[in-house]
Formats: C-alpha cells, structure tokens, sequence
C-alpha cells in the first residue's frame, strides 16, 4: 500500500474518546475444544477383525520432539516429521497391526485388529520455540510448509520396513498402499517437498452420520425455492470426508491509517414534497492511527482450487463460513488420520498467499482503530493505509471438512454447488439451485398481497 506521512491535526482538532495510539493483540484463532487424550485406551469388547500385523511396537507411542532448535535449517525452516513413522509403517503401539483408521467420534486411531486407541501428540508449542507472538521477527517455516518442488511428481515408491519390497504410489490420490508381499500397510509419514505432506493433522470428530443429518437440514429449510431436479437427486449420504490443505500463520505486524473523519454540526432541508433534500453541515479533520496486533493461527486457502473464488462456476466461498476451526487441537500428521477420508494436495506457496495475508491483516488492523474513530459520528474514509509485518511463522495442516457437491445445468451454464460441514464444529453452510418461477411466484404473490392491503387502508381511510 502506498504511504504518505501522518497528518498534522488543527488547532481545536476534535479528539475521539480512545488515545491515537493503541496496542492490541487481535487473534483469528478458534476457542479451542479440549483435545484428545493423547494415552491409549483399554481395547473395547467384541471380536477384532483379521489384519495383518509386524512385529509389536513399544507400547509408549513416543514421537521425536517437534521443534528442536537443532534441527532449524539456514533458511528459517523447522523440521515437523512425525520421526516415530520414519519406516513408512505405523504400527499399533500394542499388538504392532498395521490396520490402523481414525475413529471420528472419538478423534482417536483405532487399532482394527485389538481395538486399542491411541492419538498423536498435540503439535500446539512444540513445532516453534516459546518466542511471543509480538516478539516475532522473520519468516519461520515448518518443513511441511516449505517450497514446493515444481519437479517432483506424484509417483512415490516407499520401501516396506517389514520385508523390504518397494510400492508406488500416487500421492495424488492416496497417502497409504498395501505391501504385496508382507500384507503390511504402507503410509507417506515423510515430507516430501511437493506439498503433499503437511506439517499437522487436525482429525474429524464428526461422524458421517452426523454430517448427513446436518447437510439434510440446511437442505430441508431451503426446500421450496429449490430447483425441483436438485430435491429429486438430493441424496446426502454421498457426502464425503475431506481433507482441505490451509497455511496456518502467527505473525506480528503494524498498521497506520490516514483519511479524514467528519463531526455533523447541524442539519436543514429545502424543498418540499417529493423534491425535499436534506443536507447536513460538518467539520471534517484530518485522521490518522497507529496500531501494533498480533494474529495467531489465521488460517488461509493453500489450494488454488479451493482458493478461486469464481461464484459463476463454483460456491467455493462457502467453505470459509464454516471458519474457524479448533487449530489449537491438531495433532502431528500420520497418514493414518487419512484413512477413509480424501484429501487435496497443497498447491501454493507461503509467498504466493502473503497477499491473501496482509490483505487480512489490514483488515484486523482497520477492526482495531474502529473503537478510536467513534466520535467522528459522520464517519471516517481511510485514504491510506500502510502494513508492516515483523515476522511470521508458517504451518501447513490439514482441516477436515465434509462436503457435498452437486453439479447443476440449466440455459447452457453448468455450476458446482457445495454444501460444506466443518469436520469438528459441524457448523454447516452451502447453496443449493433454485427454481426461478417459484420465486417469481412468490415474489408475484407477496406484491399482490401487499397490494391488495394497500387498496383495503385507503377504502377505510376514505
């Protein structure tokens, strides 16, 4: 943005009843929900389906430390890779299956062959050091979050830790495939540099059950207007589990506004009847605020897919009135979270969305000065506005969404409606087609009835 010096007021300058200056810390993160606990559970009774298992893992399911200052490279970028899955194989911590798939109503993955539960520990504090948030300076990248490898495409051959054969993989599609040979389950814990392996997992805790229930309702209250096609095909099971890749960002950052605000002094009209006009009488002064904020986990598209908001082929938009998500609960990733579920690759790098970023954040900052500029009760027009960010740390992570599509076509244009459901809050948003005659229909009978009132008052009247 561009910059211009501040402006000096006048003599008598009208003051609001906040100082110029505040200091603020503005966040975007959720409320967090508790988090899942991260020791195992006893195995729940019933028979165990047959799987296929290595040899049995020590029960304690620790993993490396995350964010060890010894493992920060030149470039400001912090290793994030779950070290406990380096072989490619997650084994149950109590019987060493490899058959191993979230249980969303508990948040937790489940051993399928002794039932034990068991979560990844909580990547909250421990990728970054203890820095304050208003204490950053730089950029700050967990590895999962680092530069995309143009080059790199989407086969992946992963080496069996248990017999030593070689699978490949499509990464494009799957983060998990089944050894050949040894039966054994093979999943992508390690990051490779083409976006495919974030830094943390945030797990489903809404079953598919309850998502259908929800998309049915919000379906349900918007039923009369819509397209009588879309209620024939409407079938919300087909909803489906997905996870969304976002860029999560603390960061630290000034802003300086300066425009002119306006106090009324008095008002008077002229004309009469029809023609009458108001005008209103102000002074107006010249206005300017600092303000210093921090922003904690914002949370910011990095699929350029999901990213194109393009409302004549798509309703991507819906998927941030689901927003926020309990970031502070995700845990390190394991492929194993994604097992029955999609997911989408991320596709943007951490300079491609500072854009999206400070756009934000200059939001925030207008949001912070709001309570400063009360008493210019005409208003106040910000003419420029000038950012600066100290530091930020970046991590990419996996968000859950269920979502429903349905494609519509009519006149010849073709557009995707989504119907999306946040995978841990069931907040629920969407759009859905609408039939244009029922509406005018009931835009015709609205008028008429209103109309209709209107001749019965001035019979009664006359």
């Amino acid at each position: 943005m561009s910059a211009q010096p501040p402006f000096g007021g006048p003599e008598g300058q009208h003051e609001p009843v906040v100082a110029d200056s505040a200091e603020t810390a503005a966040t975007a993160a959720a409320s967090a929900t508790p988090a899942a606990p991260s020791q195992g559970t006893a195995p729940a009774d019933g028979a165990a389906p047959t799987a296929a298992h290595a040899q049995p893992a020590e029960p304690d399911g620790s993993a490396a430390t995350l964010g060890d200052p010894t493992l920060n490279d030149e470039n400001g970028e912090v290793r994030t890779q779950n070290q406990r899955l380096g072989d490619g194989i997650n084994r149950c911590p109590r019987c060493g299956s490899t058959e191993i798939q979230l249980r969303p109503s508990t948040g937790m993955l489940i051993c399928l062959f002794c039932r034990y539960e068991w979560s990844e520990q909580t990547v909250e504090g421990k990728i970054f050091d203890e820095t304050p948030l208003s204490e950053l300076r730089g950029t700050t990248v967990g590895s999962g979050a680092s530069q995309i490898n143009a080059d790199l495409g989407d086969l992946l051959t992963l080496k069996c830790g248990a017999c030593g054969s070689e699978v490949v993989l499509n990464i494009a599609s799957a983060m998990s495939a089944r050894c050949h040979w040894c039966r054994n389950l093979l999943t992508v814990n390690n990051q490779v540099p083409n976006g495919a392996v974030p830094d943390a997992v945030l797990p489903f805790s809404l079953t598919h059950e309850q998502a259908v229930e929800a998309i049915r309702a919000f379906a349900g209250k918007r039923k009369t207007f819509a397209h009588r096609r879309f209620v024939r095909e409407f079938s919300p099971e087909n909803v489906v589990g997905v996870y969304l890749p976002y860029l999560v960002v603390d960061g630290n950052a000034s802003a300086d506004v300066w425009g002119h605000g306006e106090v009324q002094t008095g008002s008077y009209t002229r004309g009469s009847g029809n023609d009458q006009e108001t005008f209103y009488n102000a002074d107006v002064y010249q206005v300017s605020r600092h303000v210093d904020f921090t922003v904690d986990d914002l949370t910011i598209e990095s699929s350029a897919e999901r990213a194109n908001m393009d409302v004549f082929v798509n309703t991507n938009n819906v998927i941030n009135a689901i927003l926020p998500f309990d970031t502070k609960n995700a845990v390190e990733f394991n492929a194993s979270y994604l097992t029955g579920f999609t997911s989408e690759k991320r596709d943007q790098n951490v300079e491609t969305v500072r854009p999206e970023l400070e756009s934000q954040m200059l939001s925030i900052a207008r949001s912070e000065v709001h309570k400063s500029v009360a008493g210019y009760d005409r208003g106040v027009r910000w003419d420029y506005e000038k950012l600066e960010v100290h530091g930020t740390r970046w991590v990419s992570m996996y968000l859950p969404v269920w979502l429903y599509s349905y494609y519509h076509e009519e006149g010849g244009k073709g557009m995707v409606h989504y119907i999306a459901v946040n995978g841990r809050t069931g907040e629920t948003m969407g759009s859905v087609p609408v039939s244009r005659a029922r509406l005018l229909a009931a835009a015709l009978t609205t008028g008429t009835i209103i109309e209709a009132i209107v001749i019965a008052f001035l019979v009664v009247t006359a």
